[in-house]
């Protein structure tokens, strides 16, 4: 989940990392969003297996962790330590440590605009690829094809036999 807009050099905004409490990022990201902060929660898709049955969740890239843009000489930055959902701002001594920029642009990039983040956009036909979520959770295969679309092929050797199977790329990354 993101705010669209980026901080820019000129307005004195850096992202800061801020450390959620267990299992309440989602929470964390839309308390500071209605308090008025830019805030970015990369999430990824990812297969559940529980009793038998297979579900496909949104989690967070960085389970515990979002960023939110601030300028601290502006911002009233200590607030983001007493919103819902947030255990505390990563700190450098008395004031919150930045982010190496470029670190959450190129993320932020790499996001579709519901905030997953697109997964393994080098892929290259002939490299082995894991499915990380969706039916085929877990198992790998030689990536044969992609197109444009986002959509691929792959070779999955499944109970000794080589079987052609054609997905979406979002859920896969490299096995190498």
């Amino acid at each position: 989940m993101i705010a669209r807009k980026k901080p820019s050099s000129g307005n004195g905004l850096r992202w800061y990392v801020v450390c959620a409490r267990p299992h309440a990022e989602t929470r964390a990201f839309v308390h500071l969003k209605r308090q008025g902060f830019q805030t970015f929660l990369p999430l990824y898709r990812k297969t559940i297996r529980h009793a038998r049955q297979f579900r496909t969740v949104n989690a967070p890239l960085f389970p515990r962790y979002l960023f939110v843009a601030l300028n601290l000489d502006r911002d009233r930055w200590r607030s983001v330590n007493g919103t819902f959902g947030v255990s505390r701002l990563i700190m450098e001594g008395e004031r919150p440590k930045s982010i190496r920029s470029g670190v959450v642009e190129h993320l932020i990039v790499a996001t579709d605009p519901y905030g997953l983040v697109l997964a393994a956009p080098d892929l290259k036909p002939g490299e082995k690829v894991r499915f990380a979520s969706g039916p085929f959770a877990g198992l790998v295969g030689e990536l044969l094809a992609l197109d444009d679309d986002g959509r691929v092929r792959v070779l999955l050797e499944v109970m000794g036999a080589q079987i052609p199977v054609r997905t979406h790329r979002l859920g896969m990354v490299s096995a190498a």
